[in-house]
């Protein structure tokens, strides 16, 4: 068994052992209960009540958070011809225009956190398949991030504004970062709102009995605080 360290120990002692927590408790215990000397980031994980192994229960989306994620978002798009125009105009970290992008990639350069692409571009971004893919980078329509080179302003600024996705594991899990400990509970509160709406919108039409299994609300190294999964799907933004 990993043994733990006295921060977190003392942290735990806050909560009551087998209590599940409403998402406006949750939220608050998650800020008292942070050990880290940084920022920590505030995350969700659901254990939901789905096959990963059939195709047609699937869950994969997007969700812009209210409040962002905290963080500044580096973002790459794989454009070419009007592509690098838009690009520029939607405020893109880098944009890959070029087989020397590629190529530099492909030799291990990772410095960006989001990478889009525009449709005639996807032949050369798909060599990189190998690469992006294992790191959750790889542009892909169903998480919105092949558009036309006309919707890159639109998707640059959602991504650099909180658009996360959400992706359905091999274990049948989704694992979800809703921002900062720094954040004001409320603002956290709306995220989790804001993620709890859009996962539910994602429900797969093959999906049977209970959807949302399971839900935790942690901080980076900080003691998991169970959520009346219940009370998460019923939540309602205050915005």
């Amino acid at each position: 068994m990993p043994k733990h360290g006295k921060k977190y120990l003392t942290a735990r002692e806050k909560l009551n052992p087998g209590q599940y927590y409403t998402p406006q408790e949750a939220v608050d215990l998650v800020k008292q209960t942070s050990t880290t000397n940084f920022d920590a980031t505030v995350e969700v994980h659901m254990r939901m009540g789905l096959d990963p192994r059939q195709a047609d229960q699937q869950v994969r989306d997007v969700v812009v958070l209210p409040h962002g994620l905290g963080k500044t978002v580096r973002v790459l798009v794989f454009a070419q011809g009007e592509g690098v125009q838009y690009a520029e105009q939607g405020g893109a970290d880098y944009i890959a225009d070029t087989d020397e992008w590629i190529k530099k990639i492909q030799d291990g350069w990772f410095d960006f956190d989001v990478a889009i692409a525009t449709p005639d571009m996807m032949g050369k971004a798909g060599r990189l398949g190998r690469v992006l893919g294992p790191r959750g980078l790889m542009p892909n329509p169903k998480a919105g991030t092949v558009v036309q080179p006309s919707d890159l302003p639109r998707v640059i600024q959602e991504s650099k504004a909180g658009r996360v996705e959400f992706r359905l594991d091999k274990t049948a899990n989704l694992h979800v970062p809703i921002g900062k400990v720094s954040f004001d509970a409320d603002k956290l509160y709306e995220n989790l709102a804001a993620l709890m709406e859009a996962i539910k919108k994602a429900r797969p039409s093959a999906a049977k009995g209970s959807y949302i299994r399971r839900v935790t609300v942690t901080s980076t190294m900080g003691p998991g605080i169970r959520v009346d999964a219940n009370l998460a799907q019923s939540m309602e933004n205050r915005e």
